[in-house]
């Protein structure tokens, strides 16, 4: 098995990823995009979700395919990021065929950032427009840009010991050719704890912020929790080339959320809103084992958590994990 971190989600070809950073606050929106629509599912498990179009992938439903996927801050104000992105298709003449025009499909989710600088300055239409057009095939930008640029995590005691959060994205490649990836924006109420380790990478700092407090010994120790309800939310995109049904894309999606399970502590609580689409874009000619893509879609999920945490820019009161010394990490 290869893994291709340094290329993220679009080591699936037809893939192409955009961010738009509203640095100004920061806030700002991701949007994925496909070269003629892949086949989608969705699954949400947190309790505070922000959603569009999620009801057409349900496997009963007429549309079998999506043109892209827009991943927002803004809280429920982001969700208007989508039409730019369907403006930006509609002009290029993509979108599922009609009588009367093309309409693109273009789910959405969005995580709550509006406690990070001024909450009156969200993504909409214009923002959703500029991130696709900078979509592009290369390297997926990491950290605190698009989705991520305004998101933290660790706020088991508030913001006051958070940290920043933002986006990550990572691939795995298995010998015969399929590729599953991931790209998550990270706004977790929780810690995000590296799995190969088991050590937390960034979470709810200590009383003089300088060290990390492991967000499940606080809670074993019957630590009395400040849950700022319906602040974060994690939301992501899995992606692969192989050929799926939207049955199979919604499992695909249920399974990478053990990703999400893996590397934050807690996760699905009620202050998230844990949302993850699945894309397969079908170029790959072999037959893929169902179970195999789903498993590896939780493992990219989890890989691409953590990057997003050591890849992420501290904000002033909101240090990054890579403001803390080692021994403090």
């Amino acid at each position: 098995m290869t893994e291709t971190r340094g290329a993220g989600l679009t080591a699936v070809a037809g893939i192409t990823v955009g961010h738009c950073t509203l640095a100004e606050r920061p806030t700002g929106c991701t949007v994925v995009l496909t070269d003629s629509g892949a086949v989608a599912g969705v699954d949400v498990r947190g309790a505070a979700p922000g959603t569009r179009e999620t009801d057409l992938l349900n496997p009963l439903n007429l549309v079998d395919k999506v043109h892209g996927i827009v991943l927002a801050g803004g809280s429920a104000f982001g969700l208007d990021a989508a039409s730019g992105v369907v403006r930006y298709l509609e002009e290029r003449g993509i979108g599922f065929p009609t009588d009367y025009g093309v309409v693109p499909i273009v789910p959405a989710a969005i995580l709550f950032d509006l406690g990070v600088g001024d909450p009156k300055v969200r993504p909409g239409a214009d923002c959703g427009y500029r991130a696709a057009a900078a979509a592009s095939a290369g390297p997926v930008p990491e950290g605190s840009v698009g989705a991520g640029a305004g998101a933290t995590v660790g706020k088991l005691l508030g913001m006051a010991r958070a940290m920043k959060g933002g986006v990550g994205s990572a691939a795995l490649t298995l010998p015969g050719g399929l590729t599953v990836a991931a790209l998550v924006a990270v706004n977790a109420f929780g810690d995000v704890i590296d799995p190969a380790t088991g050590q937390v990478v960034a979470g709810v700092r200590t009383a003089d912020g300088r060290g990390l407090a492991d967000a499940r010994l606080l809670m074993r120790a019957g630590t009395a929790l400040k849950p700022p309800l319906g602040t974060s939310t994690t939301i992501g995109v899995v992606a692969t080339n192989a050929r799926l049904t939207k049955t199979q894309a919604t499992k695909v999606a249920q399974m990478a959320h053990d990703g999400l399970a893996r590397a934050l502590a807690p996760v699905h609580t009620l202050a998230d809103g844990d949302t993850l689409f699945a894309l397969a874009t079908g170029a790959l000619a072999a037959d893929a084992d169902l179970s195999t893509v789903g498993a590896l879609a939780a493992d990219a999920v989890s890989d691409a958590v953590v990057r997003a945490a050591r890849e992420a820019k501290g904000l002033p009161g909101l240090p990054a994990a890579g403001d803390l010394g080692p021994a403090r990490r």
